[in-house]
């Protein structure tokens, strides 16, 4: 399979290195505006064709296309390559609302190729284990999901920070993440209802204030009776880089996926059950580019479009709710 990349920032050179160390498919054509961030993917895959924009990248012969340009850009960026025949895997979020996420996935089903988000949280090892653990009921009934995604620091590009290219602040960088792994893990429950307090510097946010939160509390009742507690925030003073925690608790047991001394990248996972635990997964694990490598392999292997796509949705309108947006799609999930 033939690849392009569009948008070579940090992440899509993540993104790019591993599929290029995964032999999965060739690098075949790279776009990006900025002629720095060309010749630092061109480092990485030599044998594919520079480019300055979407067009020329689709002018070239290409089987599918990898796109981590600014939020704002996605939708638009992924139904074009849709619509020409590519299959697309996109970072998050797909959309800024679920309207623009629903207009992806309609575009993926009507050309019939394949389509992938970058929730690369899934392929976490823990995550993994934790899942088994949910579906084998070694948890019991489950009734209660904690969240938490805190950064001490907040993103370096100026886009993050402005709603109309960003869709969003801390809830739309970290909290979808949160939102897509209790879904996930729980195998996409109903949701009945949301309820959010959104702050920017310590103040109460409104729904029609145009600033981006920096700091997000959220409830999602979801079927069953099951409650998740989702918090999130960008700048907070918590003593070292990252803290995030997925916690969930059942009748029979709990289970545990922890950050390992701030990192963003290392993570315990552990079953426990009163004073006893087990470790499921721990560092080392090489999981940033699993999404994208198994995107790849899957095209490789002739997928076309999957209905499993549309569970992309249900973060989406989550999120939704959360921003308590008035969009018809946003008032289906909020009680």
């Amino acid at each position: 399979m033939r690849l392009g990349f569009l948008g070579v920032g940090w992440i899509g050179r993540h993104r790019l290195e591993a599929v290029a160390a995964s032999g999965a498919a060739e690098i075949a054509a790279i776009a990006d505006p900025s002629e720095a961030n060309r010749q630092a993917a061109r480092a990485l895959a030599p044998g594919a064709t520079m480019h300055a924009s979407l067009e020329e990248l689709l002018a070239q012969r290409l089987d599918g296309v990898v796109i981590a340009t600014p939020s704002a850009l996605h939708a638009d960026q992924a139904v074009v390559a849709l619509q020409r025949g590519l299959a697309v895997f996109c970072q998050k979020p797909l959309g800024r609302n679920a309207a623009e996420v629903q207009r992806v996935i309609g575009a993926a089903a009507a050309a019939d190729r394949l389509l992938g988000a970058d929730f690369c949280y899934r392929t976490l090892e823990g995550v993994r284990r934790i899942r088994e653990l949910v579906d084998a009921g070694r948890l019991g009934r489950i009734y209660a999901v904690d969240l938490v995604f805190h950064n001490a620091y907040g993103p370096d590009k100026d886009w993050f920070y402005d709603r109309a290219q960003s869709g969003g602040g801390c809830v739309m960088d970290l909290g979808i993440h949160l939102a897509d792994l209790a879904l996930w893990l729980l195998r996409a429950p109903e949701v009945e209802g949301v309820r959010s307090h959104l702050y920017a510097a310590g103040e109460l946010l409104e729904p029609e204030d145009g600033r981006v939160e920096d700091y997000a509390l959220a409830t999602i009742d979801l079927a069953g009776g099951v409650v998740a507690r989702l918090a999130c925030s960008w700048l907070l003073s918590a003593g070292r880089e990252a803290v995030i925690e997925v916690a969930l608790h059942g009748t029979a047991g709990g289970a545990f996926l922890r950050n390992v001394n701030g990192s963003f990248y290392d993570f315990v996972a552990e079953h426990c059950v009163g004073t006893r635990r087990e470790v499921l997964a721990g560092p080392p694990d090489p999981w940033g580019g699993r999404a994208v490598v198994g995107w790849a392999e899957r095209l490789a292997e002739g997928r076309r479009f999957d209905p499993a796509a549309r569970r992309y949705l249900d973060s989406a309108r989550v999120v939704d709710a959360i921003y308590r947006r008035s969009s018809p799609l946003a008032l289906e999930v909020v009680a």
